[in-house]
C-alpha cells in the first residue's frame, strides 16, 4: 500500500514549518500513493482546523490603514484547497501582475517549509537512501528526527548558510480540491492588494 508512482515503497512526511526552520506539527505514516491534498484532508491537523480548535490568533487588520480584519493563515502550493486559513496560489493562466505579485510572495513565505526539510535531511543523511527496515521502525525514526531537528535549531539558531542552498518554491501541478468559497477567495484577493498597496516591496516588480 505504501508503493508510490515511482515504483518503491514510501510512506510521507506531512509538516508545518515556521520561519526558524522548526517544524510545528508533523503527521507521519500516510502511504506514498496518496496525493498531497488527500493526505492532508485525512489529518488530524485539517480536522481541527476546520472545527476551529488549532488555537489561531483572531483575525486583525492587515494594515494601520484598514479596518478589514482578516485571518491568520498557513501557506501551500496548489496541491491544497484554498481556505480561510490556507493560502495557495492563483492558477498560472491569465496572470495580471496583482496575482503574479502575490504567487511570488507566497513562495517567498513557502521557501522557509522548502529549507526546513532541506536543513532535516542534510542534517539526518540517513535519509539520502532508502530505509532498509520496517514500516513501523521508519516511522519511529522520522519522529525521532523531527524532535531532534527542532532541539538543534534551538540550540545553534539561525543560520544563514542554511538558506542559500533553498531556491524559491515552484508551484506543482497537482491540483487540490476544487471547493474554494467566496470568503476565502476574498481574503487572497486583499492579500493580493496588501502586497500591491501598503504592503509592497520596491524591488518584488522585478522578480515577476
Amino acid at each position: 500500500m505504501c508503493f508510490n508512482y515511482k515504483s518503491f515503497f514510501s510512506l510521507v512526511l506531512l509538516a508545518i514549518c515556521d520561519s526558524n526552520y522548526k517544524f510545528v506539527m508533523v503527521d507521519i505514516g500516510a502511504f506514498g500513493k496518496f496525493s498531497d491534498s488527500s493526505i492532508f484532508q485525512n489529518s488530524v491537523f485539517y480536522e481541527k482546523m476546520q472545527k476551529n480548535q488549532l488555537d489561531i490568533p483572531e483575525p486583525q487588520p492587515i494594515s494601520q490603514s484598514s479596518e478589514t480584519c482578516i485571518p491568520y493563515v498557513f501557506v501551500g502550493d496548489e496541491a491544497f484547497a484554498l481556505s480561510m486559513n490556507l493560502m495557495r496560489p492563483y492558477a498560472k493562466k491569465d496572470l495580471d501582475e496583482t496575482k503574479r505579485t502575490f504567487n511570488y510572495r507566497l513562495s517567498r513565505a513557502r521557501r522557509y517549509v522548502e529549507c526546513s526539510f532541506g536543513i532535516y535531511a542534510n542534517k539526518w543523511r540517513i535519509f539520502h537512501r532508502p530505509l532498509n527496515v520496517q514500516f513501523a521502525l521508519a516511522k519511529d525514526i522520522i519522529k525521532a528526527t523531527c524532535v531532534l531537528h527542532n532541539f538543534v535549531r534551538d540550540r545553534d539558531g539561525y543560520c544563514f548558510d542554511d538558506s542559500l542552498s533553498c531556491p524559491l518554491p515552484e508551484n506543482v501541478t497537482q491540483e487540490g480540491l476544487r471547493r474554494n468559497n467566496k470568503t476565502a477567495l476574498r481574503y487572497r484577493e486583499l492579500f493580493a492588494e496588501y502586497f500591491m498597496t501598503d504592503g509592497k516591496l520596491e524591488w518584488q516588480r522585478n522578480m515577476i
